[in-house]
């Protein structure tokens, strides 16, 4: 059965708008600190929008010592599944959780350049819920499978094999974040309609398989080149609940003006 979207109460009701700045492979510890110090003096006053920075791991326990008791929360930017052992180079949920209240997961540069799967991210996503980290998980096309009209068949198969096994419960209370491949890094980023449609789709795709609540819950981000000038464009669409911003999220006026205009659409 094929749920509109109409019929699941949207219009963002209870869904708080949320904005994930991804560092990546950058900064320096001074840069990192520098950049913590004037973005959380300026995103403090900013209600209504779940703020999250994701620096690199070695930065993670100084950082949280600059964000504690504010409105910034900590994400980071992978973790393997397993609890322990002997995974050289890895970091475990528990070691994330020690710090961190979100984790990227599946992020289109990890199964790219580090063969990450859709079994592996699925793994990954219940050991954050295991221990209580909310996960962001990432999907999204090529440009060469776009061009191909292969966008929504191949999104909906990433949903499907991430969400494998969820409960209804456990979906309402995770993230996905679509980025098209395309568009991280290049400058170029979907139209708003286009992003619109894929999230649409995805919601849908939920709503089938775990219901009208779950899918109504769920929060989902655009991602792939966002800056203060897509932002207000994105954040229009009713199935925009936020976004994934990487180069952007290390300017801090930039990432300012980001999460002050997402935070003009809370519910």
């Amino acid at each position: 059965m094929v749920i509109p979207v109409e019929s699941i109460g949207r219009q963002r009701r209870g869904r708080t708008p949320l904005i994930a700045g991804n560092w990546k492979m950058n900064t320096t510890l001074d840069e990192a600190l520098e950049l913590v110090e004037e973005l959380v003096e300026e995103l403090e006053a900013v209600e209504g929008v779940d703020c999250f920075l994701c620096p690199p791991f070695i930065w993670l326990p100084l950082i949280y010592e600059s964000v504690e008791g504010t409105r910034v929360q900590l994400g980071a930017q992978n973790m393997h599944w397993a609890e322990k052992g002997a995974y050289t180079g890895e970091i475990a949920p528990g070691m994330v959780a020690e710090f961190c209240t979100a984790v990227i997961l599946g992020h289109s540069e990890r199964r790219q350049y580090f063969g990450e799967t859709d079994a592996a991210v699925n793994q990954k996503i219940r050991a954050a819920i295991a221990h209580e980290l909310l996960p962001i998980v990432c999907v999204g096309e090529t440009l060469a499978q776009r061009d191909a009209g292969e966008t929504l068949p191949f999104v909906a198969g990433q949903v499907e094999a991430a969400l494998n096994g969820l409960t209804a419960e456990q979906v309402a209370e995770l993230v996905i974040a679509y980025e098209p491949i395309w568009a991280i890094g290049t400058g170029r980023t979907a139209s708003p309609e286009d992003a619109g449609e894929v999230i649409g789709h995805i919601r849908r795709l939920v709503g089938e398989r775990f219901g009208g609540p779950a899918a109504g819950a769920l929060r989902i981000l655009y991602g792939g080149s966002v800056t203060p000038r897509t932002i207000d464009g994105l954040m229009a669409m009713p199935e925009i609940d936020g976004a994934l911003v990487g180069s952007a999220s290390l300017i801090a006026p930039d990432f300012i003006a980001i999460v002050e205009a997402a935070a003009k659409r809370a519910p």
